[in-house]
């Protein structure tokens, strides 16, 4: 533990958080480089050889590139790949490049492509419009009460689709050049102006067809479609100068590091086309570098500008548990001082109009400058907060640690439930029509449960803090909704993290912070679930394909993190002197490197069920924390019982 410790406390950057490697997905650079090449622009030497680098890296045996680093091959990223390679200055004749056509084309090349990347494509001019799904600006303009109004979807995918829409609108593409001629010609198996741009719009290869069309989507886009063709030119300007309000009101809010990558760089396109050179460009010029990530096998683009509060608010809660020896204090104040200085202090301008939850009171995922704050991101920095105040190191005042309860009350949905931005907006009806491909869950912002833990465990502390603080009734109704998502086999499914280890994590400790004793049923329920799937060398190992499966998928080894999250999980529910903690403990002792951090494993973050991102945090946080909470609950069990009279029962954890 004490080397675990130094470990995570070397890691600290200069301001006081944890910025770690947020990268994994195999489709934001090539986006990236693919915006960059419509403006006319390229990235600079070190950043085009790093690029290149890690594409080459994580190219599949096959010759295709998966979703993430870790995943099998889709066409949607193999050609994005390709592409983005070909307009780095790899040649055709590369034998990686070859070996990647000779992947994908089999497979129809674009027209095989998952929607996203038939519109990157259609930018760059390799794809024509007709081929896409229609994405009218227009649907903004309908009324909001509207079930399917834009405004009602999560809001990563609106944020997505506005500037797409507003982009289709306009037909915008990048001027022709001689590498474009040549890639129409490498991307397809038959002579571009051969191709039946009509049929291509619902075809798509099967491995990309994570979420096939159903007989509603198809409807819808045939409507779309009939619509395109008789639209009218002045509702379709007065559509795209609302989008493009609605685009300007995203950038104003967010410093134009916008919500996430995708649109961070599809809106940069947008200000491209309506203000060539204009400020709104070089405003997102300057923020660009903020998504890039250097690692050991190049430089990738980032899943969203950095993890650092998420990071941080763990790491506070990790070393505090640990002990908090005296020469961690330099650490934690460190990490205090940065939880202060990114709380998220105002509401976004004009917020009502550009859809937005209020703001004020919340945390970030990253920094105060995104300004999108979050339920589980707020709960974890006040949770870090108040444990930090009995060691006098938590640096927010009071009337700001009121509004961040008031920030999670706020977002509290019906059933009693916690979805991420903001209250759920969209009936869930609406997953129906989700027309990403490789994609779930993204068209609603449901409940979820480790949304909901977080909150709920926050508000408990916050109340043994504040006694007189009214947050019963919400901590009451979280531990019910936690409840009825309880699994029949005990376990809890994790949206964002690998995943009955990582939700059951959530669950039980929700549902203890609620009140839940030892013997609740639930707890037993989990209990049993996690002893059954604990490996006989005493680690827990679970993937990514789980998440896709919805369903344990067993790992070839053990996984600290996972391990992790299944010790801590157990000590919560009362089981710290358990046979199976100890098991987990020593395997996490054992695993431990000498200079105190765990080696390198499988990805344990995730998005929208299918693809698996990195938390490089992670592996110096919950192992660390998971030793701690199971030797120091070790410890004061085996206390009590020793004094305890000989007839009587041990104490519950």
């Amino acid at each position: 533990m004490r080397r675990a410790r130094d470990a995570l406390a070397r890691t600290q950057e200069a301001d006081g958080s944890w910025k770690g490697d947020y990268s994994g997905p195999l489709f934001l650079a090539p986006v990236y480089v693919a915006g960059l090449y419509v403006m006319g622009r390229t990235p600079d030497a070190p950043v085009r050889d790093g690029l290149v680098a890690h594409m080459r890296a994580h190219q599949n045996a096959d010759g295709g590139w998966g979703l993430d680093v870790e995943s099998p091959s889709l066409v949607f990223t193999s050609v994005l790949n390709y592409v983005a390679q070909r307009l780095l200055g790899v040649r055709a004749e590369d034998p990686d490049l070859v070996r990647a056509r000779a992947w994908f084309l089999p497979r129809g090349g674009p027209l095989g492509s998952a929607s996203w990347g038939k519109f990157v494509l259609a930018l760059l001019g390799l794809y024509e419009y007709e081929g896409l799904a229609p994405v009218p600006p227009e649907l903004w303009l309908l009324p909001r009460a509207l079930p399917f109004h834009p405004s009602r979807l999560w809001c990563h995918c609106r944020m997505v689709y506005l500037p797409m829409g507003w982009l289709y609108g306009r037909r915008a593409r990048a001027n022709e050049t001689p590498l474009l001629a040549e890639l129409r010609r490498e991307l397809y198996a038959q002579p571009y102006a051969d191709v039946d741009w009509t049929a291509a719009r619902g075809r798509v290869a099967s491995t990309d067809a994570y979420t096939p069309h159903g007989p509603g989507l198809r409807a819808v886009h045939r409507v779309l479609g009939l619509y395109e063709r008789f639209h009218s030119k002045r509702l379709r300007a007065r559509a795209l100068d609302a989008s493009l309000a609605l685009i300007q009101g995203e950038d104003e809010a967010t410093h134009a590091l916008c919500i996430g990558p995708i649109n961070k760089v599809l809106d940069m396109v947008v200000w491209h086309v309506a203000r060539p050179e204009g400020p709104e460009v070089r405003a997102h010029l300057e923020r660009l570098p903020d998504y890039l990530q250097r690692t050991g096998e190049g430089i990738t683009f980032n899943g969203y500008n950095s993890s650092q509060l998420w990071d941080t608010a763990f790491a506070v809660q990790a070393l505090v548990a640990s002990g908090e020896p005296a020469w961690a204090r330099d650490t934690l104040e460190r990490a205090g001082r940065f939880l202060e200085a990114h709380q998220v202090l105002e509401d976004s301008p004009d917020a009502a109009r550009h859809h937005r939850h209020p703001s004020r009171g919340g945390w970030p995922f990253s920094t105060r400058a995104h300004g999108w704050p979050i339920s589980d991101c707020t709960a974890e920095a006040l949770k870090a907060c108040l444990v930090l105040a009995p060691l006098g190191l938590n640096r927010v005042p009071h009337e700001r640690l009121e509004q961040a309860v008031a920030f999670l009350l706020s977002l509290q949905n019906r059933d009693g439930g916690w979805a991420t931005y903001e209250r759920q907006r969209g009936p869930h009806w609406l997953e129906r029509f989700n027309p990403s491909d490789v994609f779930a869950g993204i068209m609603v912002d449901p409940s979820h449960v480790e949304c909901t833990s977080a909150c709920v465990q926050a508000l408990a502390a916050w109340r043994k803090a504040r006694p007189e603080a009214p947050v019963a009734r919400a901590i009451s109704r979280g531990a019910d909704f936690l409840r009825r998502r309880q699994r029949p086999d005990g376990s809890w499914e994790g949206a964002w993290g690998v995943c009955f280890s990582y939700g059951t994590w959530f669950g039980v400790a929700g549902l203890v912070a609620a009140g839940a004793g030892a013997g609740d049923p639930a707890l037993r329920a989990a209990v049993t679930f996690l002893k059954a799937r604990q490996r006989e060398d005493g680690s827990w190992s679970e993937t990514i394909q789980g998440c896709r499966e919805r369903r344990w998928v067993e790992g070839r080894d053990g996984h600290a993190v996972t391990t992790s999250w299944a010790v801590m999980s157990l000590v919560a529910a009362g089981e710290a002197s358990s046979e199976a903690t100890r098991r987990g403990a020593a395997w996490l002792r054992a695993r431990q490197g000498a200079e105190g951090q765990w080696p390198p494993e499988p990805l344990a973050g995730v998005f929208s069920r299918t693809c698996a991102i990195h938390y490089d945090a992670y592996l110096r946080i919950f192992p660390l924390w998971a030793l701690s909470l199971a030797d120091a609950t070790g410890r004061s069990l085996t206390a009590r019982e020793g004094s305890a009279s000989p007839g009587s029962p041990p104490c519950p954890g």
